[in-house]
């Protein structure tokens, strides 16, 4: 049997960018890949744009809260991609990292959210893809 990869999502607040991959992720993979997020400084409550973007998209966030880095997660974790975080979130030798520059939604609007959900949708599924077997029809 085959070990599922896992993925470490990572920003600062840990209430936008990092939960949106997550959930994006989960959905796309299916249950082919295993999915953590965490923030360098978690935020109090996730973007409420956010989740109404993911929404649109049939997606519920509304179970994802920040949570801050632990050390198991890293270690588990196959790749760590790391958005807007810079210095503050740390690093973990030997494992495969990603940054992914991708503008940050606080403060922003639904509308100003979609194209930034819309990237991230992108990259997730190019990162799916580099990841796993397609599923079988």
């Amino acid at each position: 049997m085959i070990d599922k990869p896992v993925v470490l999502f990572l920003c600062v607040h840990n209430s936008g960018r990092s939960l949106a991959a997550k959930v994006l992720l989960e959905h796309h993979a299916a249950g082919r890949v295993e999915v953590r997020s965490a923030g360098s400084e978690p935020g109090e409550q996730v973007n409420p744009s956010v989740v109404a973007a993911l929404a649109e998209r049939g997606l519920d966030a509304s179970r994802e809260f920040p949570k801050p880095i632990s050390d198991d997660d890293a270690h588990a974790a196959d790749v760590v991609v790391t958005m807007g975080c810079g210095d503050t979130c740390p690093y973990y030798p030997g494992k495969r990292y990603l940054d992914w520059a991708l503008q940050d939604p606080a403060g922003l609007s639904v509308d100003e959210v979609r194209p930034i959900v819309d990237e991230i949708d992108h990259r997730v599924r190019v990162l799916l893809a580099e990841l796993t077997v397609p599923a079988r029809e």
